[in-house]
């Protein structure tokens, strides 16, 4: 993993919000990790394709 830092531009609201998920100490970046690696990945896709279907914009390989 590298180590070279880039900058997320975002509001100051959503950088306040981000710091109240961490704990003394911790970087942005470890907030972040910690927040992904939380997430069901199965869960997360299955809402992004029923996002896509919503918007008619996905169809299923089954279909092609």
């Amino acid at each position: 993993m590298t180590t070279e830092a880039t900058t997320i531009p975002t509001t100051k609201t959503i950088r306040d919000r981000l710091k109240g998920y961490g704990q003394k100490g911790e970087t942005y970046s470890d907030i972040l990790t910690h927040m992904m690696d939380s997430i069901d990945k199965e869960e997360f896709m299955d809402r992004m394709y029923r996002r896509l279907e919503e918007k008619d914009q996905f169809v299923s390989l089954d279909k092609v």
